[in-house]
């Protein structure tokens, strides 16, 4: 029984699957903060340029 214990806990050790986790869940939060840098630089311009289409849009729809 203690073998098996022991096998267990060097199997535990040796894991690589928690790491693996923290890495794709430091890569997601790098992802993340940048989306959040664009939108925070760029988020007034691009409103601006949506809603410049949107009336162009409407301006044409009403024109028909």
């Amino acid at each position: 029984m203690l073998l098996k214990l022991w096998a267990m806990k060097e199997s535990f050790v040796r894991s690589e699957k928690g790491a693996t986790a923290i890495e794709y869940g430091l890569i997601a939060a790098g992802i993340a903060v940048a989306i959040a840098a664009v939108v925070f630089t760029f988020g007034t311009e691009l409103r601006e340029m949506f809603q410049e289409a949107e009336d162009k849009i409407s301006a044409r729809e009403s024109m028909d």
